[in-house]
């Protein structure tokens, strides 16, 4: 579910909404996950220390430092272990993820607890086509607040806002095709797609586009219903 959207300003990015974004909201306890973009010390600061919540970023190479260190500890004396499988979208994705306590090992990123190293394999359904990604992901829960199973669940859970959010406003709703591009256009329709995912969701629809396309069918009734207005 949508719960909140921020508009990026011209000439920034993401990174400066961060904060601005999650601060009306009561987070403590709740564990926020991000990808590499926003893996920075200030964000980690921001929600541990402020919002007295939990964290686990993705680190990819583009923090080259960061991935270097993660990638040459110990991970030989990992004993915590998980695997996990789905398949969706086309594709076959089996994940391995080793999870190892860091608060001992000196790695320079405030209030990290643990590392998880997630090496994820893909297989194309049709052309049978594999590729193998390997990433790593940087929590302050501790070992006993997140098991390797519960990190898998964590980070399977950030994915999940891709493939039922981002997949389905750029499919379903052809959002990068828009045309609408000045003024607040852009970010009154992201308003409206986000509502109708979540009116759809609520409904019990859970795929989007069939969703729709049932919508539609009746178009001056079955909108009302899902909206529950008749």
């Amino acid at each position: 579910m949508t719960v909140t959207q921020l508009r990026v300003p011209e000439k920034t990015n993401e990174i400066a909404c961060f904060a601005a974004l999650l601060d009306p909201y009561d987070l403590q306890g709740v564990t926020v996950t991000g990808d590499a973009l926003h893996t920075r010390r200030d964000h980690v600061r921001f929600l541990v220390e402020e919002k007295k919540a939990h964290c686990a970023f993705t680190v990819k190479r583009n923090q080259k430092n960061l991935y270097e260190q993660l990638r040459t500890l110990p991970w030989h004396k990992a004993t915590a272990n998980y695997y996990d499988r789905s398949e969706g979208h086309g594709r076959k994705e089996t994940r391995v993820v080793q999870v190892l306590t860091v608060t001992d090992l000196g790695v320079g990123f405030p209030h990290a607890a643990q590392v998880a190293w997630v090496v994820r394999h893909v297989t194309d359904s049709k052309s049978g086509q594999q590729s193998r990604e390997t990433v790593y992901v940087i929590t302050d829960l501790t070992s006993r607040q997140a098991s390797p199973e519960r990190s898998a669940k964590i980070l399977r859970a950030h994915w999940v806002i891709e493939n039922r959010l981002h997949f389905v406003r750029d499919t379903a709703f052809r959002e990068d095709a828009s045309k609408i591009r000045t003024g607040h256009g852009p970010e009154n329709m992201a308003t409206l797609r986000g509502f109708a995912i979540n009116q759809l969701r609520t409904a019990g629809h859970t795929n989007i586009a069939a969703g729709l396309r049932t919508t539609a069918l009746r178009p001056y009734e079955r909108p009302l219903t899902v909206l529950g207005l008749n």
